[in-house]
């Protein structure tokens, strides 16, 4: 999306505004994991507005906005066009502002009927029938994936931002990382069904250093080959519910993938 004339800013510091939308707070949490680093990013820029970590507030227009979460609701998907108005800047962090999350799960089910199984007055709850990522609303400047997103990815894009750079963010997939760590590969060595083929990098290939498979946390990498992966993990043993399980998970909105899963469901209806 083409991105809006960016507003004036009257501040000698920078100023940097993060909001919250439905989420986990996992995102904005990782900003104060900075610690030392939050110090003297803090000397440097004005936190104009962080709920997370002070009840400051100060009205924009701010230079750059981190926004977590993805829209559920009308109040929300309103909330980010005001904020996108105010802001120089608008970068998406976390699965959920850039995939619509885990409760994008529900996007293609009967919301009317969950809310009447899980409410005992589903009337009283106000939500949109589908979640969607930050983009699908306002022109985003950049995404930043990963559940939650990466410390020092998070650090990198903000310090490139502010300084005016573009911001540079890995394209590969995890199975790069895997080989620079000198990690064996778990979907060949052992044969478990590993997301990492399409999988973008970021995340420092946690998951299969320690043995166990990537489950796609940091959502798809650019042109995955997913169906060449679905028939790599469906020869190792692997159902096709489960492959459309670990596809749908916590990045299955994410465009890259819709039309996968959606092959992948038509494959398995002909078959039966």
């Amino acid at each position: 999306m083409k991105a809006v004339p960016a507003p004036p800013v009257t501040t000698e510091r920078p100023r940097l505004g993060v909001f919250k939308l439905a989420s986990c707070d996992g995102c904005q949490l990782q900003l104060l994991n900075f610690e030392d680093e939050l110090l003297a990013l803090a000397d440097r820029i004005e936190i104009a507005h962080f709920l997370e970590a002070s009840s400051r507030v100060v009205e924009g227009p701010w230079d750059v906005v981190l926004v977590e979460g993805s829209v559920t609701t009308a109040h929300d998907a309103e909330r980010i066009r005001r904020i996108r108005e105010q802001a120089r800047y608008l970068v998406a962090i976390g699965a959920c502002a850039v995939s619509g999350g885990i409760q994008a799960l529900r996007n293609g089910a009967d919301v009317a009927a969950w809310k009447a199984a899980v409410y005992p007055q589903p009337a009283w709850i106000a939500t949109l029938p589908t979640s969607t990522p930050v983009s699908a609303h306002v022109p985003v400047d950049a995404e930043l994936q990963g559940c939650p997103v990466s410390r020092e990815q998070l650090l990198r894009v903000l310090l490139r931002l502010l300084l005016g750079a573009t911001p540079d963010l890995p394209i590969a997939s995890v199975c790069l990382e895997c080989k620079r760590n000198g990690t064996a590969c778990v979907l060949v060595t052992r044969g478990v069904p590993c997301n990492g083929p399409i999988t973008r990098a970021g995340c420092g290939a946690i998951c299969p250093s320690l043995g166990r498979d990537c489950y796609g946390c940091f959502g798809p990498s650019v042109d995955p080959n997913v169906a060449a992966w679905a028939a790599q993990i469906e020869r190792n043993g692997a159902t096709r519910e489960e492959t459309l399980r670990r596809l749908r998970h916590i990045n299955g909105a994410r465009r890259e993938l819709v039309a996968a899963i959606e092959e992948l469901e038509r494959s398995t209806e002909g078959a039966t």
